[in-house]
């Protein structure tokens, strides 16, 4: 079996276009499933967050008309409670090496856009996890922390790499609107990754290589499956 890294935001609002602050967090769909799909399957996940802050999750995806309707939310919510312990002292993302993981996998959420993108601890981890051929796994917003991972000469790790993301139709017309103070998609085409998309809240995965990326919440079990599909290759 597997040791799994779920690396979190540990923001709780994003400042938007306007200097507004919104609140924020992770999505508790892409954190709950793909933590129990993983789960499941009898693999090891443990869960890390910058400074080791308990990561908080986004109450607008905990609302039924976000979650799938309420039975969903109170699902999701039943299974934050069960892993509580874990999620109020998860690792200091400083301190943990990927020499003890097979895989990284990084729910969205808006938080990354407020501390994963940039956070240097996690561009180190991604940068070693991809020298070393090991899954990384990124969905939704979660892609917004690959922009962390710059070699020494400060290139864009993963540019020239296929992979998916929550898209700006999406984010303009179901995400945070015309305020988003910075649009992923965007961004990473701009570091030169290959960002492929489809159809607006449909399940979509891509994978190349080592690096599986799906495009928003509805893609976060097949990301999951993608990544035990990896695991056992």
């Amino acid at each position: 079996m597997a040791n799994i890294l779920m690396v979190v935001s540990a923001a709780d609002s994003l400042t938007m276009r306007d200097g507004s602050e919104h609140p924020t967090g992770y999505w508790a769909e892409e954190l709950v499933v793909s933590h129990q799909t993983l789960l499941d399957a009898g693999h090891t996940v443990h869960l890390t967050t910058p400074g080791g802050a308990k990561p908080t999750v986004d109450q607008v995806s905990l609302a039924p008309e976000a979650a799938g309707g309420e039975e969903r939310a109170n699902g999701f919510r039943d299974y934050i409670a069960t892993i509580d312990a874990e999620l109020s002292a998860p690792l200091v993302l400083a301190d943990v090496s990927i020499a003890g993981y097979d895989a990284v996998i990084m729910p969205g959420g808006h938080g990354p856009m407020t501390d994963l993108y940039e956070d240097k601890d996690l561009g180190k981890l991604l940068v070693a996890a991809n020298a070393a051929g090991k899954v990384i796994a990124p969905f939704c917003h979660g892609p917004a922390g690959l922009l962390s991972a710059t070699d020494d000469a400060g290139a864009f790790a993963f540019a020239g790499r296929r992979l998916t993301v929550f898209t700006n139709e999406e984010e303009l017309h179901g995400g945070t609107g015309a305020n988003t103070p910075w649009f992923v998609e965007d961004e990473l085409k701009d570091k030169g990754a290959i960002v492929e998309t489809a159809a607006a809240w449909s399940s979509h995965v891509v994978r190349d290589g080592n690096l599986i990326s799906g495009q928003n919440p509805q893609s976060s079990e097949a990301v999951a499956k993608e990544v035990l599909k990896a695991l056992a290759e």
